[in-house]
């Protein structure tokens, strides 16, 4: 099957069912008009039971008739943006499998049926500017809808839609002033299916709370949380899709959500966070395993491309690239695996009632900056200890040591992060100090980790790691690597004054 995404910028009207026409050659910029153009449409809309996608705005639909027949799937993407996917007609009552997999962060295998049917009379004025360039649609629709769940209900109205094609964002006010000239005014609905359900259309996802430099510490935190969390909803569908570079972002949205429940737990009912800690650890574990291989195999690729030309044995280096491709895929099966079972959606469900009703204690309604101050504090004191046990290893715990430095450095970083529009400058600064050592130790740490592997490659194939051998000049080229990011990291420590705020 293939399917289709484009981005759907539009605004929608009331319009009653008498209302004239506007004058489109009085909006500005506007030409021409090209003559109308009649469709009549048929929709059919599909949700859980519990109006899952429609809590988080999401609209899926089947829809015969128009100029884009076919499975419909909207998905916010800012203001008056909603990002959409088509799909061929396929079965009626048979959603594709494709857009079921896209949609199971929101459905959680709950079972898609429909909702709501849709019938629309629609004409379309094409508005044209200099160039006979299209600048916008604008459809005159009158609607016929009935809500199949949870109860029959139907209704009848007329609404005008105008959507951007090459027009910009500054035609929309040419549009409004014109409509409300008109007697039309903003919809209230954001959608034809809203509109269909009316009350019973579900409350959206609670925005997140504003953080006020002088609001409360819970704010503050609260407001970041709900941030990741909207990151690992938008990328689970990137990764299911093996979108470049989705699984990095993902377990570093993982890995933020768990820093923070780590440095501001004490702000939660520690009954809720100690749960969700365990569960993002695994969650992040298992994205890891594919994140590390993804990385290794890019590493490992550099060095392979470093050598001259025809230094190193065809059969070794495509055995080294053999096995870190197996390596990666088989961490990304499983990582698939996971996102398809239980344990998986219910961390999402934990996750959004820890956003939606927070389990707040008394410090969390304390101003923001002395509590954070206080708590991300223990943060810099976690990394200087770190950073003083490093500099006093030596042999074979130097290096477990520096990736002790590097995790206190991340946990740092996301801490600060969550307090610079609270603390400003300062929260910047440290995050960025603490992000220039978690970089460089990162790239030692990867160093590191293909030694280990290249050194085991090369016993499973009885190779030899003597300096001119084909894995021990691999290995010489990593050790080298290690050594020059080891230096840096001295140097970077020495510089680094860590100040808490």
């Amino acid at each position: 099957m293939s399917n289709q995404e484009s981005l759907e910028t539009e605004r929608k009207y009331e319009a009653t069912l008498e209302m004239p026409l506007p004058d489109f050659l009085a909006i500005e910029g506007v030409e021409s008009v090209a003559a109308p153009v009649e469709h009549e449409l048929e929709a059919v809309y599909f949700d859980t039971d519990d109006l899952a996608l429609a809590r988080h705005r999401v609209t899926l639909r089947r829809r015969t008739g128009g100029e884009d027949p076919g499975w419909h799937v909207k998905l916010p993407a800012g203001t008056d943006t909603r990002s959409e996917i088509h799909a061929p007609l396929g079965q009626p009552e048979t959603v594709p499998e494709e857009l079921t997999e896209r949609l199971l962060v929101f459905t959680r295998l709950a079972a898609l049926r429909p909702v709501a049917r849709v019938h629309t009379r629609r004409t379309v004025y094409r508005l044209r500017g200099a160039d006979h360039a299209t600048l916008a649609d604008f459809a005159d629709d009158f609607v016929t809808a009935t809500a199949l769940h949870p109860a029959q209900l139907e209704r009848q109205w007329r609404e005008w839609e105008v959507e951007l094609l090459h027009g910009d964002r500054a035609f929309f006010d040419g549009v409004e002033s014109l409509l409300s000239e008109s007697g039309a005014k903003a919809s209230a609905y954001a959608s034809k299916l809203a509109h269909t359900f009316g009350t019973a259309w579900p409350p959206a996802v609670p925005t997140p709370p504003k953080v006020r430099k002088k609001g409360p510490a819970g704010d503050a935190v609260m407001s970041y949380v709900a941030g990741r969390i909207a990151e690992i909803t938008a990328l689970d569908s990137a990764v299911r899709q093996g979108t470049d570079d989705s699984v990095h972002q993902m377990r570093s949205a993982t890995r933020r959500l768990r820093s923070i429940l780590s440095v501001y737990g004490k702000l939660f009912d520690p009954d809720v966070v100690a749960p969700l800690k365990t569960e993002l650890q695994w969650l992040s574990g298992i994205l890891g395993r594919a994140r590390d291989a993804e990385v290794l195999r890019a590493r490992i690729a550099d060095v392979l491309n470093a050598q001259p030309e025809g230094l190193l044995p065809g059969p070794a280096a495509a055995r080294v690239t053999e096995e870190l491709d197996s390596s990666y895929n088989f961490g990304y099966r499983e990582l698939l695996r996971t996102m398809g079972n239980s344990r998986y959606f219910r961390l999402l469900d934990a996750l959004e009632t820890f956003r939606d009703d927070p389990p707040l204690m008394s410090k969390a309604k304390k101003k923001a900056r002395p509590i954070t101050a206080k708590l991300s504090a223990n943060a810099v004191k976690r990394l200087s200890q770190s950073q003083k046990t490093a500099h006093k290893s030596t042999g074979a715990k130097y290096d477990p040591a520096l990736h002790r430095v590097r995790k206190d450095a991340k946990r740092l970083r996301h801490a600060a992060e969550v307090l610079e529009t609270v603390h400003g400058k300062p929260a910047a600064k440290l995050a960025q100090r603490a992000q220039e050592l978690q970089k460089v130790l990162g790239e030692h740490q990867d160093s590191v980790i293909a030694q280990l592997v290249l050194r085991r490659l090369a016993r499973e194939a009885g190779g030899s790691l003597a300096d001119d051998s084909t894995f021990g000049r691999l290995l010489a080229a990593e050790e080298q690597r290690a050594a020059d990011s080891g230096a840096r990291y001295e140097k970077l420590a020495k510089k680094s004054r860590l100040k808490p705020l």
